[in-house]
């Protein structure tokens, strides 16, 4: 049995985390932390464990964590990962980290987004964790760093247009829609209910701080640096993110004939689900899962292939994602603990 430790259980990815785990067989949470609500039941913060578990929220010491735990969750927000990621490392732990803290390879480009980086030998060792581009590496290795929600729905919405070099690189546009939970548990007026509901905005408008990360990850697909134009947005839904993605195609190609390349490109994956033709994801239909569901067609008209992707932004966009990461370093088969289906209505 894994022991395993929730590093900042007491929000939105960490309670997902533990919602997920409680169904593995082959993992026994032994420590959760939260240092606003260290002293309290887990159950006191989240009812949905009532009845269920009778954990008591801790303050995050690494050593004692280490001293409980074998696999490390690191749910916290960017910069206080990297304040703990080293020392559970020198300790011999394995660790999935779900902030930003070690997903761009670059120190300056971090610098440039977010800040100047702690420990930036470690973004070159650790490896991204997007387990149906990079499951041979996470295998491997002792820190993955565990892509962020939209990057997931665009990377894997277009990684076979880019593998195969049928789309004009300049030319790709992601327009993302995102439900509240995206944002994190933390109070915040842009957040309230008030600010949301009855509400559809664009906010981050050629700033967002996942535009680093999927531009690394698309120029690595393709072979060469790519910038792409990322709009995200805030619909009044508690989870879910809807992808629709924008290429100009070089060449000739039908639908059928790019729903097969996809269908090749995702067989025997899981969790990735290629929709018939005529056929468009839903957010209603991944919701509670770890599935990405892909639909697409050519635009005759404008030259262009069109593709949308939906994800649940707290399980394939996160905490599923995370436990996906933590079975294939552990050996286990990869589904393990995530059969669950989703959601619906």
């Amino acid at each position: 049995m894994l022991k395993v430790a929730i590093v900042g259980a007491s929000g939105y990815t960490g309670i997902e985390l533990f919602r997920i785990l409680y169904g593995h067989p082959e993992v026994a949470v032994t420590c959760v932390t939260s240092e606003r609500s260290a002293g309290k039941p887990i159950a006191g913060i989240f009812p949905t464990v009532r009845g269920r578990c009778n954990y008591i929220l801790e303050n995050l010491e690494p050593a004692r964590v280490a001293g409980k735990a074998d696999f490390i969750f690191t749910a916290l927000p960017h910069k206080a990962a990297m304040e703990v990621v080293p020392s559970f490392l020198a300790m011999g732990k394995k660790i999935v980290d779900l902030s930003a803290d070690y997903r761009l390879k670059n120190p300056s480009e971090y610098a440039a987004w977010y800040e100047p980086h702690m420990n930036p030998e470690l973004l070159r060792t650790a490896v991204y964790g997007l387990p149906e581009i990079r499951r041979a590496r996470i295998k491997k290795c002792a820190l993955i760093a565990n892509p962020g929600c939209y990057p997931t729905s665009i990377i894997l919405g277009l990684a076979p247009l880019l593998r195969k070099g049928i789309v004009a690189l300049d030319s790709i546009i992601a327009d993302s829609k995102s439900g509240v939970s995206g944002a994190g548990r933390g109070a915040k007026v842009d957040s309230l209910f008030c600010e949301v509901n009855n509400g559809f905005k664009a906010y981050g408008v050629a700033t967002h701080r996942h535009t680093p990360e999927i531009e690394q990850e698309l120029s690595l697909l393709a072979g060469q640096e790519i910038n792409i134009s990322f709009t995200p947005h805030l619909v009044p839904m508690n989870r879910g993110i809807l992808s629709t993605l924008y290429g100009k195609l070089t060449g000739e190609y039908a639908t059928s004939d790019l729903i097969g390349m996809y269908e090749e490109f995702y067989q025997g994956e899981a969790f990735v689900r290629v929709l018939p033709e005529g056929s468009f994801p839903s957010t209603l239909h991944v919701q509670g899962s770890n599935f990405c569901d892909i639909g697409l067609t050519v635009d005759r008209r404008t030259g262009r292939v069109i593709v949308v992707s939906a994800i649940d932004n707290l399980v394939k966009g996160a905490s599923g994602q995370a436990v996906q990461n933590m079975n294939i370093m552990n050996g286990f088969p990869e589904t393990m603990g995530l059969e669950t289906l989703p959601l619906f209505p």
